[in-house]
């Protein structure tokens, strides 16, 4: 009988360690985001005319009808969204101004092994006043960040289909 020369070789222990990391609550970036404003929830449910009309102008899909969103008394909205990053999801929350433009950008959890420095103050800053009217595009008014394109890509995907929902759906 002839042994194979692995048959000494123990079987390899596969290991699928999970790196998530929850930055804040949906609670808490409501207070970084408007500070001492008590948020009025009301979610909204795109139609599928809707859908079709803001996967048209960001030329980024919908995979979710159900928008968290939250009214501000004095102007504006605070809109909890995830996308996925290069395999998990990445919750993030954008805020709003009474014009529609970009107040503030934080991330809730990120899930991935790497390409958190998404979470960098620097990185989030470049979304802050944008609009539907800028481009909203990596690496042409937002800039990547080496090792973090997938996450990078897909939040400013993200951010530029809320602003779409936001003109579609908001106003």
């Amino acid at each position: 009988m002839q042994t194979s020369m692995w048959a000494w070789v123990p079987a390899a222990v596969v290991s699928t360690s999970v790196y998530a990391t929850t930055y804040l609550t949906v609670e808490q970036a409501q207070q970084v985001i408007f500070p001492g404003a008590k948020l009025n929830q009301a979610f909204v449910t795109l139609t599928n005319v809707q859908q079709q009309q803001i996967a048209q102008t960001t030329g980024v899909s919908i995979s979710n009808k159900e928008i968290k969103v939250w009214r501000v008394p004095a102007g504006g909205f605070f809109i909890i969204d995830e996308v996925v990053g290069k395999h998990e999801f990445i919750t993030y929350a954008l805020g709003l101004n009474t014009d529609g433009s970009v107040k503030q950008i934080e991330i809730l959890d990120y899930r991935e092994s790497y390409g958190y420095e998404i979470r960098n103050q620097n990185w989030r800053r470049q979304f802050i006043g944008k609009t539907m009217a800028d481009p909203l595009r990596l690496d042409r008014d937002i800039q990547n960040i080496s090792g973090a394109t997938l996450s990078c890509r897909h939040i400013t995907d993200g951010v530029r289909r809320l602003l779409a929902i936001y003109a579609v759906a908001f106003k």
